[in-house]
């Protein structure tokens, strides 16, 4: 199973797809049998996706505190 450890760092296509990722990783790491080098990797890995998935979830919480009138508005996150 080290092969998850070698994909590439690409950001995931979104939130389910990057959890599901790292829920792959951490099953891995738990499991012991990885290498050390494939589980630094996996866990440098891990320590991205946790970013982006938090992140998804932090605009997804900004966005719902900007229910206004009954109505969703569009969410712009500061970094764009």
């Amino acid at each position: 199973m080290p092969k998850a450890a070698k994909t590439p760092a690409a950001t995931p296509a979104d939130f389910e797809s990057g959890l599901r990722e790292l829920e792959v990783l951490i099953a891995e790491l738990e499991a012991g049998n990885l290498p050390l080098e494939a589980a630094l990797n996996a866990y440098q890995r891990g320590q991205t996706l946790l970013g982006f998935c938090q992140g998804k979830l932090a605009d997804a919480e900004q966005q719902l505190k900007i229910l206004e009138a009954g109505q969703l508005k569009p969410f712009q996150p500061e970094s764009e």
